[in-house]
């Protein structure tokens, strides 16, 4: 028996080579990435699984599928390789895991079929690609975000997921870890991703496949916006009535009701000049493609954000704007029961076409009324398809993406940008 489970191992880390140098020989772009990701012998797991930097296989799995069909290991082999360079291991914690787990799968099995390479050729791909042309009418380019965020909004029926598993799914992720366990991090991976994508142009030209992977590399590869920091850039100087621990001296103050009994020698400075939020715009853009729980999620998410810190007054003045070709409405927010009355009561106004500008208009205007002592900041929530105004305002600006989109306008170079991860404006990151 030893010298068979040692002949099956033999066997099974051979086809493994084989596949693996199958892969470097079709996909010269892929070398780094390859080289990256090790492979290692893991007998009893019934599998092929990886923890975000080792592909671990079990010996008997392995020579099970190459006996059913070669292409069967090839393919689980660059399907593992593909959530590799998309880093899709790394996002796990932060979204609902099997409904990530889904979509990475069909993004990367739609990345193979796009590639059309003869050694990962299965029986089912046909009906895969059926499926696959279905979601990509309703979703557009398929990557992993855009179709983790279709699925969270709607769906799929238990049958649905069970036949989408059965296509799509070809390795096991229990395995994928936070990124501070492995030595392998998300920034090495990231590196890796950019070449790939820099070595795509010089080998893949004209080839098929490679707008498909070029565009789920753009989104593994993408800067990612940290909106709670964003948002820290909004803050404003000003007084609140805390002591001001930095300029006081209790040796002196403990001193004096010691010697003195209750007469201190100096007295705490009552104000403390800190940085809070205190005038701020919220603008909506209520046109077709911005409605609905994505607007109320967004909405409470800023929010929650402004009051977990400390970096807000006691008594606020923040304009919340809807519009779309022009102002529909405008509720002013000064406290916490307002904020709550206006999202249980509130409606959303408008859903016509879009224009930026008009919202620029109206808030200068109040400007000028003096309905604002100090305006910091306007965010604007938004897809983005619109008209942005030429002039730069005497406050600073958002505009808020929910996703990348590479067909839309550059945002003003006097603004700042944000994309909006799926999983942020999800009710459990509220906080």
């Amino acid at each position: 028996m030893p010298q068979d489970a040692e002949k099956i191992s033999s066997l099974a880390k051979r086809v493994i080579k084989l596949t693996h140098d199958d892969l470097l020989m079709h996909l010269r772009f892929f070398d780094l990435a390859l080289a990256g990701l090790k492979c290692r012998e893991r007998k009893g797991i019934g599998c092929l699984a990886m923890d975000g930097e080792v592909l671990q296989y079990d010996p008997y799995y392995v020579l099970k599928l190459y006996r059913e069909d070669p292409a069967k290991v090839t393919r689980a082999y660059l399907h593992i390789l593909l959530h590799c360079i998309f880093h899709h291991s790394y996002r796990y914690e932060k979204l609902e895991g099997e409904t990530w787990d889904l979509a990475a799968d069909i993004a990367v099995e739609n990345v193979i079929l796009d590639m059309k390479l003869q050694s990962t050729f299965l029986e089912e791909d046909e009906t895969a690609r059926r499926k696959l042309t279905v979601l990509r009418e309703d979703i557009g380019p398929l990557t992993a975000e855009r179709i983790y965020r279709y699925f969270r909004q709607n769906p799929p029926t238990p049958g649905e997921r069970n036949q989408l598993k059965k296509l799509f799914c070809r390795d096991d992720h229990s395995l994928w870890k936070p990124a501070e366990q492995l030595e392998m991090t998300q920034e090495m991976w990231k590196k890796i991703s950019e070449r790939v994508r820099a070595d795509l142009k010089a080998f893949s030209k004209n080839k098929t496949g490679a707008e498909t992977l070029e565009k789920n590399l753009k989104e593994a590869t993408r800067e990612r916006y940290d909106y709670s920091a964003i948002l820290r850039s909004f803050t404003v100087m000003g007084e609140d009535i805390k002591v001001n621990e930095d300029e006081f001296d209790y040796i002196y103050y403990t001193y004096g009701l010691k010697t003195y009994g209750n007469m201190p020698l100096v007295e705490p400075l009552e104000y403390k000049e800190v940085n809070k939020v205190r005038e701020f715009v919220i603008a909506i853009d209520t046109s077709a493609s911005c409605r609905g729980q994505i607007v109320r999620n967004f909405l409470q998410k800023t929010y929650a954000i402004l009051k977990s810190s400390e970096n807000f007054f006691t008594k606020v003045n923040i304009h919340i704007i809807q519009c779309d070709s022009e102002v529909q409405s405008d509720t002013k927010v000064t406290s916490d029961e307002e904020f709550e009355t206006f999202m249980k009561y509130g409606k959303l106004t408008g859903f016509g076409a879009t224009d930026f500008r008009p919202v620029f208009d109206y808030v200068d205007k109040l400007v000028i009324e003096k309905e604002f002592e100090n305006l910091k900041g306007l965010i604007y929530f938004t897809d983005g398809y619109g008209i942005y105004p030429e002039r730069m305002p005497n406050y600073e600006v958002i505009f808020a993406f929910l996703d990348e989109d590479e067909n839309r306008a550059p945002v003003p170079p006097w603004s700042m940008k944000v994309v909006l991860e799926s999983n942020q404006l999800e009710k459990k990151d509220e906080h």
